[in-house]
């Protein structure tokens, strides 16, 4: 996928459980926001070695979910880079890929909330405009095809009118980083089937 790329989607069940891996999901995270690394800032960020790092990258990279990008100074050190702007995950209905779907999104719930504790503990402090946008809001949508067609759309433009062309090195100034988890989850209409 060519670097500028609005999404990466992932529906591969092999690659859904490549990326339910802890270091692979922080590498996510952080490329994911713009940023370019190193395999040793990668190492150093996840705890592991840089060799083990790198062994994670090139997995990631198999699956197109990173890919190397210009070397820097010397020409020595080629960071990894996000090849679009988002991830998604698409399970397809198979049961192993739904069981590292479960495990991605297991490990994205545990980081918000972990931010939503670190956000509490600081919230006083904080003027009206950061304390109005934060916070967690659950709603029951009741929509026709249609109408969830047209709900999807209005909400993909305005992810695109915050995200496009923002990233960590290019945001407005005084900008500060808050974090969408966006879950959006029709009711299931049917018994999950027997096979897998």
């Amino acid at each position: 996928m060519a670097k500028g790329q609005d999404e990466v989607r992932i529906t591969d069940p092999s690659a859904l459980r490549a990326l339910a891996h802890p270091a692979r999901l922080t590498v996510v995270d952080e490329l994911y926001q713009g940023n370019e690394r190193t395999a040793s800032e990668l190492a150093e960020l996840t705890g592991l070695t840089p060799s083990a790092m790198s062994y994670h990258l090139r997995a990631l990279e198999r699956w197109g979910v990173v890919e190397r990008a210009e070397a820097r100074g010397d020409r020595r050190e080629r960071p990894w880079r996000a090849p679009a702007r988002s991830l998604s995950l698409d399970s397809g209905g198979s049961k192993s890929a739904a069981a590292a779907t479960d495990v991605i999104l297991g490990g994205y719930l545990q980081h918000l909330r972990d931010e939503f504790r670190r956000w509490s503990l600081a919230e006083a402090g904080e003027d009206e405009v950061w304390r109005k946008i934060a916070g967690g809001r659950r709603s029951y949508l009741w929509l026709s095809r249609e109408e969830a067609a047209a709900f999807a759309a209005e909400l993909g433009d305005v992810l695109e009118r915050y995200t496009s062309g923002r990233d960590a090195a290019s945001h407005p100034e005084g900008a500060r980083r808050i974090e969408c988890l966006l879950a959006i989850v029709p009711e299931a209409t049917e018994h999950p089937s027997a096979s897998g």
